[in-house]
């Protein structure tokens, strides 16, 4: 690490250590979303981490965003992860939006007192993205939206919604992004899910009934929402590897802990080989899972003609790896894994939904698969 990323990251650990940390237990067992720490993150500049310095952004690369997500869910996976979303959709409007737009909606973003949501999945819409009938119907100078959306991350409480929306031909080249501002007439909002993990966030479907939006309020021309509901989750599914990176780094250190302290048969755990083994297969994983979402950093600060097919890379080894990590510490801490006071069953019903959202990890192996035959040709 240069030394400014080792300060950022030195700055966002203690964030993470005497902010989330602290709390992760009860804002998961209560389902409290805590927008007051989500600002007290805004103050320190995550609200915005690579948007432009002019609307008050933090302008750092995607490599330091890796550091900075895997500290992040070191002190809460949750917390981090709906960061995560509003990044990208802070990112979205500060990219393909212009001057009025950005200067309009990404300040309040990047101070995370206006929080953002993304709006792309529908009942009947997931992995096939193209698919979405939310229609925006041109009325004058205005869009009128219908429609609803699925599993929409802080739902009821932003301030912001982009939301992709078909405003010509079926398919990907008639869907584009659109602004809506949480107060617009005719928005309503489903009731909380109930979920296996994430309940730190509120997760809502996201109705539109009539919703009439200046035609100003698109990012870029008609038709091109797709391409840029794509481009934001290039970055979203790097910054989701990082979350399970490090709620899955967070266990393998109670885990380590853990065998050195309690007794079998006689002797520390550690003293086990195969708990040995098991370790080491932990640390091996997560290394490898380090070094794959830095790559797709990388390739991403340098606009890499392979970049998606590097996220999508990394995205699903690491979420992957994590994932059976934070198991295996689950394991490894026997019964007291299974109880709520450790944490340890947190992170893993946080992880696991990081191997389905922003593109499951199955549509990771299909992008992955073609590009490897597109190539070989």
């Amino acid at each position: 690490m240069t030394e400014e990323r080792l300060a950022i990251v030195e700055a966002v650990r203690d964030f993470a250590s005497t902010v989330l940390a602290p709390n992760a237990g009860e804002w998961d067992a209560s389902k409290h979303f805590p927008v007051d720490a989500l600002a007290q993150a805004g103050e320190l500049g995550l609200g915005g981490i690579y948007v432009r310095e002019d609307v008050g952004g933090s302008e750092l690369s995607r490599a330091d965003a890796v550091a900075i997500f895997e500290e992040l869910a070191k002190g809460d996976t949750t917390i981090a992860a709906y960061i995560s979303i509003h990044n990208m959709v802070a990112w979205m409007i500060d990219t393909f939006g212009n001057d009025v737009q950005r200067h309009t909606w990404v300040p309040g973003m990047v101070a995370m007192t206006d929080l953002g949501s993304y709006c792309l999945t529908e009942p009947g819409a997931g992995s096939d993205a193209a698919a979405i009938t939310t229609s925006a119907r041109r009325d004058g100078d205005d869009y009128v939206i219908d429609g609803v959306k699925q599993f929409i991350s802080g739902a009821g409480s932003s301030a912001v919604y982009v939301v992709m929306a078909r405003t010509g031909e079926p398919g990907p080249k008639g869907i584009s992004a659109i602004v809506v501002p949480g107060d617009a007439p005719g928005l309503s909002f489903g009731p909380r899910e109930h979920k296996m993990g994430w309940n730190a966030q509120p997760t809502r479907q996201v109705i539109f009934d009539g919703v009439r939006v200046p035609v100003a309020n698109r990012l870029g021309a008609e038709g091109d929402g797709f391409g840029i509901a794509m481009k934001g989750l290039n970055g979203g599914r790097v910054n989701m590897g990082a979350c399970s990176l490090g709620g899955a780094q967070w266990a393998l250190e109670r885990a380590l802990q853990y065998v050195q302290e309690r007794e079998a048969f006689g002797q520390p755990l550690a003293a086990n080989q195969s708990i040995v083994f098991t370790l080491a297969d932990m640390e091996t994983e997560l290394q490898a899972a380090r070094a794959l979402l830095q790559r797709a950093a990388d390739k991403m600060d340098d606009d890499a003609p392979d970049m998606a097919t590097a996220c999508a890379l990394a995205k699903r080894f690491a979420t992957d790896a994590s994932f059976q990590a934070a198991n295996a510490a689950l394991q490894l801490h026997g019964g007291y894994g299974y109880l709520h006071e450790y944490g340890i069953e947190r992170v893993v019903r946080d992880l696991r939904v990081h191997q389905i959202l922003e593109g499951t990890n199955e549509i990771m192996k299909l992008i992955v698969g073609r590009d490897l035959l597109a190539s070989a040709r």
